[in-house]
């Protein structure tokens, strides 16, 4: 009797290929729940390693040279490049700033909090995220380019300038001077 003549088992395969499709399946579900339940902390650990590596470059230029604002023939100060690749669901990024204290998702319907050394990641779905940033007082402000190509402070804040936020998305390449006037000041480049 050859293997093509052999029809014993013939009418367990319908129920064997049935059976076997559904252990796939089975299989399927559990590693899409799996990773379901895994993907928002491996995306959690790529947040707090893009702000610590953006902690580390702002720290990095802090004991630098600063720019004179009041000399317009000044030098460029120390100044550091951040690259970073936030999740989309980061609604925003802010540096020395609560941009929004009471949590409502709308950035201008209150005050803002200066908090100095602080990164706030805020999601869509309202949690924030605090960083401290060690070290000596960071004070950051947003930047502007004058008619000249020079970078200095941005004036026209309803806020008064007293930090920076990058709105969805915050992706890209970040440039941070340290400038002086009066005081020392972490600029923004974009």
């Amino acid at each position: 009797m050859g293997f093509w003549k052999d029809t014993k088992g013939i009418d367990t395969v319908p129920l064997k290929l049935v059976f076997y499709l559904m252990i796939t399946a089975v299989t399927f579900a559990l590693v899409s729940v799996a990773w379901n339940n895994i993907s928002p902390y491996i995306a959690g650990s790529q947040v707090e390693k893009e702000i610590n590596d953006l902690s580390v470059e702002l720290l990095s230029i802090q004991d630098g040279y600063p720019r004179n604002l009041d000399d317009i023939e000044a030098i460029e100060g120390s100044m550091c490049v951040a690259q970073l690749s936030l999740p989309d669901n980061v609604q925003y990024l802010s540096l020395g700033i609560d941009p929004d204290p009471d949590i409502d998702g709308n950035l201008s319907d209150c005050a803002w909090n200066v908090e100095n050394n602080t990164i706030i990641v805020q999601y869509q779905n309202g949690v924030k995220k605090r960083f401290l940033i060690a070290g000596e007082i960071i004070k950051f402000r947003k930047g502007t380019v004058d008619n000249k190509g020079n970078w200095n402070l941005y004036t026209g804040n309803l806020y008064g300038n007293q930090g920076i936020v990058i709105m969805r998305p915050v992706a890209g390449e970040f440039v941070f001077e340290l400038v002086s006037c009066g005081q020392k000041y972490t600029l923004s480049h974009f």
